[in-house]
């Protein structure tokens, strides 16, 4: 079928019942195949021949909705909000003016010794603004929903909000409410009309304040969803040297087109995709690729923008700039991932899809039936009206937003930063968690894990005049060398006369030696330094192992061989048996070679190994997964892996990984520790029970209360009681979340490399 698939920015979006609305419009479209996404704001249409994209918008705006097709991506300019900035700043300062001014008409309405003459018109100036204006963003989404025949908590909430204040200002104004001396009086029983001496400005002040807190936290944490582009963009090189006849010149990497050429000195980043003309070096490219070991390139090979130049001077012809270049590419996949990804429909608005519409019925049926009997207008509406206050849950504002600050607030100090309430649901039912390799299961850096020297060599001359040699290299392995020599032998003797032949080896005068150090088969080759055969039995074993081995030489001979490897983490052992637990699958997946990634599975215990994956592949593979009906959790902390987290059902990030994984994430974890992803599963399980007992009991007191209401018996002690109660049991129920206990690995299996350099035994 022919068409084109489209990405638009949907705006006026206040709850996810929003998104399935225009998800059924559009899908209602011949042809259209349409998916919503609430927490980005995006639909992802794709759009048949004979349909335009303008016809797609057309039926979202007429939906009451706007719709545009997306600006092309272009670098954020830090200084200027966003609309979403100015969404948040709106909110929290609705949020303070409101909770101000609520404060005093909830004391004194709950409180009667402070309930000084005509203190009912000052709780009445004090909230009138904060129903009317703190309130107004769910009268206009009441409003619009209303237009189009539709019912949500905004609709529940506002006609709770204006039913409190309008009984309120008929009670003061029409009642015995506004005489002086009037007080709140407690009594568990009414008589049929009596509310209508009784303001209820407590309920129509808390109820907005409550609701506003719970949407400001949802703003604040919807403001990073859709970030992960931003990082991006931000990740790349700023600037680079262009080179022209010669000339160098600083310039913006905007600027750059296909066939420049530009300078990258050792520790620049590779300005954008393209071909190298001129020297050797290493490209530290683990944040694409997750290959841990820096790759060598040389004039003809073929480098990425963004990677990192560890070694020597380059001269880069640019082949791919702007929009095409592969992190510009990885960009779009990341936002395709996350627009595409289930939304999960919060357990309140569920509940209101149907509680709504029986809660306005029940109340239009109380007005009727107490008319019809006779009982007169002011029973009936009095009746009606407390059917409709009761029915507004206020704990409901308090039943996620509390879990949630609560277990984010314990996750923190835990090192688990939990994103927002739509993803702790996917934490239930998620069976299987795929973890990246580099970063992740393993340390991400290079470290020095075995020297072996010849028969009868000393290892620590061995290590003095290896890691002395490679004092001189800036390479990702000779830095290894340097720093694991240093650690196990001691202080390094200087080095003089340094000499480096790009991506084979170093060579120096260390304590009158000339001192080589490097590929094995420069050795043999260039220098004609056979190995003897204990050094080429240790040799074939650590490439067995996935490590990588390097050759160290003087005086002419052969003395010993250095292994380098990126390690596993003391804590990965301990936490795979955690995720088997828990009821989770692990996989293995990882850009780098079968070789290593089998090695480092067998450390950690896991079977299922996907090695040598392209970051578009991680992608397919955590879809492959989902296809086969499993709930996917992804824990990663690259660039490479940004796509698969954002594509996964749950997608956990390191924080001490790229700002992109992180971003494209729904958990992050602050310590760079893989036990604290099992530790995140449990918290965010234990938060989501608290929020679903939290949401029953904020409905069952109102809806307990209901009948009494319908039978004319309400009064503000019943009111305020529900309130208080159901509030006061919310905010207990989270406060437990403040016992939760991260676990303690202790005995935890040490890898076999980890920081130390030991002989290895070659059987």
């Amino acid at each position: 079928m022919s068409g084109e698939q489209v990405d638009l920015l949907v705006g006026g979006m206040t709850c996810a019942s929003c998104a399935s609305r225009i998800e059924k419009k559009l899908n209602r479209m011949p042809g259209v195949e349409a998916s919503v996404n609430y927490a980005t704001e995006k639909a992802s249409v794709f759009i048949p021949a004979g349909t335009t994209v303008e016809e797609a918008i057309s039926v979202i705006e007429e939906t009451g909705y706007t719709a545009a097709r997306p600006k092309a991506p272009e670098a954020p300019a830090p200084d200027v909000p966003t609309d979403q900035d100015r969404e948040v700043a709106s909110l929290r300062q609705r949020l303070i003016l409101s909770a101000v001014l609520a404060a005093p008409v909830l004391l004194l309405s709950m409180i009667p010794p402070l309930q000084f003459t005509n203190w009912q018109w000052l709780a009445l100036t004090l909230a009138a603004p904060v129903a009317v204006w703190g309130a107004w963003p769910f009268h206009r989404a009441a409003w619009l929903n209303a237009r189009h025949g539709a019912a949500t908590m905004d609709t529940l909430i506002s006609i709770g909000v204006l039913a409190a204040l309008g009984w309120s200002l008929y009670a003061l104004f029409f009642g015995m409410a506004g005489v002086p001396g009037m007080t709140m009086a407690f009594s568990f029983t009414a008589s049929p009309g009596g509310g209508a001496d009784e303001i209820y400005l407590e309920v129509a002040s808390a109820v907005t304040v409550f609701i506003l807190a719970g949407r400001y936290f949802e703003a604040r944490a919807k403001k990073q969803s859709g970030a992960a582009l931003k990082a991006l963009l931000e990740l790349g090189a700023k600037v680079t040297t262009l080179l022209r006849d010669g000339v160098e010149t600083t310039v913006p990497t905007s600027s750059l087109v296909v066939g420049d050429q530009f300078v990258v000195r050792p520790g620049e980043k590779i300005a954008t995709d393209g071909t190298v003309l001129e020297g050797n070096s290493a490209i530290d490219a683990s944040m694409l690729t997750g290959e841990s070991v820096p790759v060598e390139v040389g004039p003809g090979a073929a480098v990425v923008g963004a990677t990192l130049n560890s070694g020597g001077r380059l001269v880069v012809q640019a082949t791919r700039v702007g929009a095409d270049t592969q992190l510009a590419q990885l960009g779009r996949l990341v936002e395709q991932a996350q627009t595409g990804k289930a939304e999960v429909q919060r357990l309140a608005d569920r509940v209101s899809a149907i509680f709504v519409p029986i809660v306005i019925g029940l109340s239009l049926a109380t007005l009727m039936v107490w008319l019809l009997l006779g009982a007169g207008t002011v029973v009936a509406f009095t009746a009606a009206v407390a059917t409709l206050i009761i029915a507004c849950p206020c704990a409901l504002g308090l039943a996620t937003p509390t879990a949630l600050l609560v277990g984010t607030g314990r996750g923190a100090q835990l090192g688990i930063l939990i994103k927002g309430p739509q993803i702790l649901e996917s934490t239930r039912r998620v069976d299987t968690i795929v973890l990246d390799k580099t970063g992740t299961v393993t340390t991400g850096r290079m470290t020095l894990v075995a020297a072996v020297p010849v028969t009868g060599g000393d290892e620590q001359l061995l290590l003095h005049l290896a890691g002395a040699a490679e004092t001189g290299s800036e390479h990702p392995i000779a830095q290894a060398i340097v720093s694991g020599a240093r650690e196990r032998a001691g202080e390094l003797p200087p080095s003089e006369s340094f000499a480096s032949t790009d991506g084979l080896g170093v060579q120096a005068l260390v304590a009158g030696r000339v001192v080589l150090v490097g590929r094995p088969r420069w050795l043999t080759e260039q220098w004609t330094i056979p190995l003897p055969s204990e050094l080429q039995a240790a040799l074939a074993a650590f490439e067995t192992q996935g490590r990588t081995a390097v050759a160290v030489a003087w005086d002419g001979q052969a003395r010993g061989i250095l292994a380098v490897s990126d390690v596993v983490k003391d804590t990965s052992a301990a936490a795979i048996a955690e995720f088997r637990r828990l009821g989770l699958q692990p996989v293995l997946l990882t850009g780098d070679n079968e070789t290593v990634a089998a090695f480092v599975a067998s450390e950690v215990g896991i079977s299922d190994v996907r090695a040598g994956v392209l970051p578009a592949e991680k992608a397919q593979i955590i879809r492959e997964l989902q296809s086969e009906g499993r709930v996917v959790a992804m824990v990663g902390d690259g660039v490479n892996d940004a796509v698969a987290l954002a594509t996964a059902d749950l997608g956990i990030a390191m924080g001490t990984g790229t700002d992109v994984a992180i971003e494209a994430s729904d958990l992050t974890l602050v310590r760079s520790d893989l036990i604290a992803a099992a530790d995140a599963i449990r918290l965010s399980r234990r938060t989501l029970s608290t929020i679903k007992a939290n949401l029953f009991w904020a409905f069952a007191y109102n809806v307990a209360a209901i009948p009494l209401a319908m039978l004319g018996l309400l009064n503000p002690l019943i009111a305020g009681a529900a309130m208080a109660l159901s509030s006061v049991f919310v905010v207990s129920n989270s406060l437990r979340l403040r016992g939760f206990r991260g676990l303690t690995v202790s005995g935890a299996p040490t890898s076999t490399g980890v920081l130390t350099v030991q002989p290895v035994t070659i059987g």
